[in-house]
């Protein structure tokens, strides 16, 4: 991370990336697509998600997540930096010619052989079901179900932790802290996710924010009665006066819990994230 000099009101608060482990600045034509926008509206132009607007135009980078390719080693050509996600990404060339895109784990650089296996070394980059890696291990993307590709554990700097296993199933410790049940067939990728300082980034000006599509927000206290449960009011009185509970736009009372009871994913679910103190 860097900071600047306060020469403009914004880089007095601005903590910035280095950018360091990028070491390939073009990305490769024939694994991207159009990305289109939607600006937060749905197909009858109605606005159904809030603060979504303008940005910069940006191509989807297609990544491999299902890692598929068995028993074939790949060379890492490069870490490149991809606009629709929090970590950076590496393009890997197969043996055969054919190129694709990972996640970066931390530590992986250019030159690097990786590959996917069922007896795959437990190296960064490498992809392996969970009944190959050792206890302990630190990984990433998961898969949720055998062969539908990686869920779990992507955006910088997240890490999952393989902590038992038993009878075809194993306990992974999730980023939140929950532990979870996993079949063991299910593919993972070794190592954390690179870029883990991408939370300590201060964008310091609102126009940053918009060249990321992000549209301004304005607070439910600030409107009128009409327009949101938590406008109106004479004063911010504590007691009366206009001051409700924080609510939703519409009207759902926030800090209580959103989890639908009776889920499926429930008789996964060993040790919630959340747990009261004893």
């Amino acid at each position: 991370m860097k900071t600047f000099k306060p020469v403009t009101p914004s880089n007095r608060y601005k903590v910035w990336n280095t950018f360091e482990e990028i070491t390939k600045t073009t990305p490769e034509k024939s694994l991207l697509r159009v990305k289109k926008r939607s600006g937060g509206r749905n197909n009858q132009g109605r606005i159904t998600c809030r603060h979504i607007g303008g940005g910069h135009k940006k191509k989807y980078r297609i990544i491999d997540f299902k890692r598929k390719k068995f028993d074939v080693e790949a060379t890492v050509v490069g870490i490149e930096y991809d606009p629709n996600r929090t970590c950076r990404i590496a393009l890997i060339e197969y043996t055969d010619g054919e190129k694709a895109y990972i996640l970066a784990p931390h530590g992986l650089e250019p030159g690097a052989k990786v590959v996917s296996s069922e007896t795959a070394a437990p190296k960064p980059g490498n992809a392996t079901p969970l009944s190959n890696v050792p206890l302990g291990t630190s990984i990433h993307n998961i898969e949720l179900t055998p062969g539908s590709g990686g869920k779990i554990a992507r955006s910088a700097g997240q890490q999952a932790v393989l902590s038992n296993r038993e009878e075809g199933i194993a306990l992974v410790k999730m980023p939140s802290g929950e532990i979870r049940k996993f079949n063991e067939r299910c593919l993972c990728t070794i190592g954390k996710v690179g870029n883990g300082d991408h939370m300590n980034v201060v964008s310091a000006k609102a126009g940053r924010s918009r060249w990321m599509g992000i549209r301004p927000t304005v607070r439910g206290m600030c409107m009128n009665p009409v327009d949101h449960p938590n406008g109106g009011g004479e004063g911010k009185s504590k007691s009366g006066g206009g001051r409700q509970h924080l609510k939703s736009p519409w009207g759902h009372v926030k800090g209580q819990k959103t989890r639908q009871k009776r889920k499926a994913s429930d008789k996964v679910i060993v040790q919630r994230r959340k747990t009261k103190n004893k």
